[in-house]
């Protein structure tokens, strides 16, 4: 028992495992893990064996499922993404607002320049020679004005500060276009992009001020210009004491009428103030403006003539100024406008209540004048693109979409009213150049440049019409054979013309200007010389509201024949408009002597002594041209400023290639360079 007890004891402890030592090379010899990418296949794969068939089914379910969504998914943010990214690319180097638009000018011109303070009066003008002025910063530089969400920055030329863009820069992706235009000889190709402008707008316009590397050297005023700066601060000196704040002026009882009480003179005038260098009376103006101004009041305002007045002159002054005073005020009273269009057939009423917020049309009918709801879309159109709200723009858009659809018209010729309720043209068979149609044909062509030249129904639109014309309405006088406009009433011409219809010539030269058939100068021309006529041929050398052009020669006859019920003369702007486009793309001298002829004949008929200008009652009676006691807004804010223009050598001075101005002369910018 002892001696197995004490072998037991004896006997070394048991080892339950093994010790094992083998060399690298064994190891993997051996095939064991050294964490290469084929051992782990094998392992994989052995795992995957391992499993039953139902599991396997299933993560390869899994698997497929998710391929599935992975796809959706790319395909359903992909664009978002791209879109994203494009966004933020494109904010780098295009104008916000409507979507593809790039401004081709500059949203703050350099500013007029200064205008002598101390200029004599009128009669001495034309006897002093004026020496040429320093090169000076045109405008009002002591203003302060800052624009809206705008980084300045200021450029040094020749010791002058002025405030320049630089060009923005061109999108350089390839895009397809379509076929150019072709009509009777006129080849228009599309500019950059082929797709209308959008009247999506994603969010507001922000105008910038970087360096124009082109800039050039300011002409200096000369001595025609300082005869109609004068003028203008006649006519501004008897608004300012006997009509301040009220919309005209009645210069010879020195008192005011209302129209719509919101200072229109003074509103119409504030661009040309800018433009004339009149920095005095515009900071004058700009203070009653932002006091002053109040659209909350229950008042009946016409659409049309609120547009293209207070609006339009609103929106070209921000422009020019930069100061955002002007925008806000145009967006108040551009939303204050908009119940116009609450219709059944979203043709306008022609009259809005800005403060109640209603509209309706005239008392006596429920038509519209198809120039009205046709004329106010570049101003409609540019308060979206700066305010980012697109309802201005879809607005008037659709207004032009539902006329270029409409029958009745007459080779592109137009009626003169269209009903608010059927959308339908009334009054059929009548068709003119004049009241009621003028500025339809007008805006067709401006609209169309406005937009970059892209929009092919308008441009069709005009083209269709200018040949309309030619066949239609298009006829010569005797004795002198002067090209003229008349109308056509059922079938019968008539050889009568407004003075309106002198917009024609202006307008023909631009479309010309921008790539139109050269026939169109060719009748610009022609027309031109034809208005003209209208106040040579009179005894005041003033043209009449009205004229009758004789068609046959009678002896002891002029070409013009004046009714006493036309005979009123009412300091229009049309015949001065055309002459400034004349003799921008011409250069030919004799269309700045005829506007001098007719601004001597202004100062010498219907300048009043105490302060401001009058329209007259008869232009043929030198001795007694019965004045009227008025003046119009647009003899500040139309007639003087085509003048100004009309006398300058500097297309750089509102450039016509940069800004296109709407129906009361207000420049508005060019959203695409041409």
């Amino acid at each position: 028992m002892y001696s197995a007890a004490a072998a037991t004891v004896a006997a070394p402890p048991r080892r339950d495992f093994i010790s094992v030592t083998l060399s690298p090379e064994e190891a993997v010899g051996a095939g064991g893990y050294n964490n290469s990418k084929a051992w782990r296949r094998r392992s994989c794969w052995r795992k995957w064996k391992q499993l039953s068939r139902l599991q396997r089914s299933v993560i390869l379910f899994l698997f497929a499922f998710l391929a599935v969504c992975g796809v959706v998914s790319y395909t359903s943010m992909g664009e978002p993404w791209k879109s994203l990214i494009n966004k933020s690319l494109d904010d780098q180097r295009t104008e916000p607002g409507i979507p593809g638009l790039k401004l081709a000018n500059p949203a703050v011109l350099p500013a007029p320049q200064k205008a002598d303070a101390n200029l004599g009066d009128y009669p001495e003008l034309s006897q002093q020679k004026l020496p040429k002025p320093p090169h000076v910063r045109r405008g009002p530089s002591n203003l302060q004005i800052k624009p809206p969400r705008r980084d300045v920055r200021l450029k040094t030329r020749h010791g002058t500060s002025r405030v320049v863009e630089e060009p923005v820069q061109a999108d350089k992706e390839d895009k397809t276009e379509k076929s150019v235009i072709s009509w009777r000889g006129a080849v228009i190709e599309p500019d950059q992009s082929t797709e209308p402008p959008s009247s999506k707008i994603k969010e507001p316009e922000k105008p910038s001020s970087v360096e124009d590397a082109d800039q050039k050297e300011p002409v200096a005023i000369n001595e025609r210009q300082m005869a109609v700066i004068e003028a203008f601060r006649h006519a501004w000196k008897g608004y300012k004491d006997f009509a301040w704040g009220h919309d005209e002026l009645k210069p010879l009882s020195k008192s005011y009428s209302e129209w719509f009480g919101l200072g229109l003179t003074l509103v119409d005038a504030l661009d040309t103030m800018w433009i004339l260098g009149l920095k005095e009376e515009f900071e004058e103006a700009r203070k009653w403006v932002a006091n002053d101004l109040v659209f909350d009041k229950n008042v009946d305002v016409n659409l049309f003539e609120s547009t293209i007045r207070i609006l339009g002159g609103l929106l070209s002054t921000y422009h020019l100024s930069g100061d955002s005073l002007f925008l806000e005020k145009a967006k108040e009273i551009g939303n204050r406008l908009m119940p116009a269009f609450k219709t059944p057939s979203k043709i306008p009423y022609s009259d809005v209540n800005i403060g109640r917020g209603t509209a309706h049309p005239p008392r006596w009918t429920s038509d519209s004048t198809v120039a009205e709801v046709t004329s106010i879309q570049l101003e409609f159109r540019e308060l979206s693109r700066l305010s980012g709200d697109e309802k201005f723009q879809k607005a008037v858009d659709e207004v032009m979409k539902h006329v270029h659809t409409l029958s009745g018209k007459n080779d592109g010729l137009v009626p003169m009213f269209i009903n608010t309720n059927s959308g339908q043209f009334t009054h059929l068979g009548v068709y003119t150049l004049g009241a009621r149609a003028d500025s339809y044909y007008e805006y067709l062509l401006k609209q169309w440049i406005q937009g970059g030249k892209k929009e092919n129904e308008l441009l069709e639109d005009y083209m269709r019409a200018i040949e309309g014309v030619k066949k239609h309405l298009l006829k010569r006088s005797q004795p002198k054979k002067l090209t003229f406009v008349g109308e056509l009433a059922h079938g019968h011409f008539s050889a009568k013309m407004d003075h309106l219809v002198c917009f024609l010539p202006g307008t023909l030269a631009l479309g010309a200007h921008n790539g139109l058939t050269a026939d169109h100068m060719k009748l610009a021309e022609a027309l031109i010389e034809t208005c003209y006529q209208m106040y040579a041929q009179v005894e005041t050398g003033l043209s009449p509201e009205i004229v009758h052009f004789n068609l046959h020669a009678q002896k002891g006859h002029k070409d013009v024949e004046i009714k006493p019920a036309d005979r009123h003369n009412l300091l229009r702007p049309e015949t001065v408009e055309s002459l400034f486009y004349m003799y921008r793309f011409t250069g030919d001298k004799k269309y700045q002597d005829w506007g001098w002829e007719i601004l001597q004949n202004f100062n010498k008929y219907t300048r009043v002594p105490t302060g401001g200008y009058t329209s007259i009652n008869n232009v043929q009676n030198p001795s007694n041209p019965e004045p009227r006691d008025k003046m119009e807004s647009f003899f500040l804010g139309e007639t003087l400023k085509y003048m100004f223009l009309l006398f300058s050598d500097d297309i750089d001075l509102i450039n016509l290639d940069k800004y296109v101005f709407n129906t009361e002369a207000h420049p508005l910018p060019i959203w695409a360079p041409a």
